[in-house]
């Protein structure tokens, strides 16, 4: 009876230790940026729009391999990001064209929508003066990835520009968005918005 607890008692432990799961490997670091190629490869943190140090505004453009060559690659890049970067200053001047008029009671929500509709206009139309590539690099699948950027003075001109000629072009709106103050001074109010 002896053997057979013994026994029991070994048969036991070895179905015991063969039921158990073996230990799993450790899962493999995750990159915190990757590039967007499809290739799922590790990339510098400015490619996922991390802050670059002395440029207030970027944005990141991307390009597939073409056979016309890197220059092409790198132009087609610059242009996407260009344009994400006018999407980012249109979206921050509505901004600061809604925070100036909730603080200061100008317009109504019709007139505001109207503004910022002219606005948005203008910054497609505008050309981003002072923006510039500031980093590139070839994708792992062959393409070209590139920062274009604007620092804080270029941005803040920018928006000024685009705020005046946008009002140039609308007067009319402009003086119902805020009746009694010149153009300029109005310019200057909103792009404060941004400083604070």
């Amino acid at each position: 009876m002896n053997i057979r607890l013994i026994g029991l008692a070994f048969v036991s432990t070895l179905l015991v230790a063969c039921s158990s799961a073996p230990e799993k490997a450790a899962p493999a670091p995750v990159a915190s940026c990757v590039f967007a190629d499809g290739s799922n490869k590790a990339a510098p943190d400015w490619i996922c729009g991390a802050p670059v140090e002395g440029y207030d505004l970027t944005a990141v453009g991307y390009s597939d391999k073409s056979g016309a060559g890197p220059n092409f690659m790198k132009q087609m890049a610059a242009t996407a990001a260009r344009v994400e970067l006018a999407q980012v200053l249109s979206l921050e001047i509505q901004n600061m064209i809604k925070q100036y008029a909730e603080t200061t009671g100008a317009g109504d929500t019709e007139t505001v929508d109207k503004v910022n509709s002219s606005v948005t206009k203008q910054i497609t139309d505008q050309k981003l003066v002072g923006s510039r590539i500031v980093r590139q690099m070839p994708t792992p699948s062959g393409g070209m990835v590139v920062l274009v950027a604007l620092d804080a003075k270029s941005v803040e001109q920018v928006s000024k520009d685009i705020l005046k000629t946008s009002m140039n072009n609308e007067r009319a709106l402009y003086q119902q968005f805020r009746a009694g103050q010149s153009f300029d001074e109005l310019a200057d109010e909103i792009v404060k918005y941004r400083q604070q």
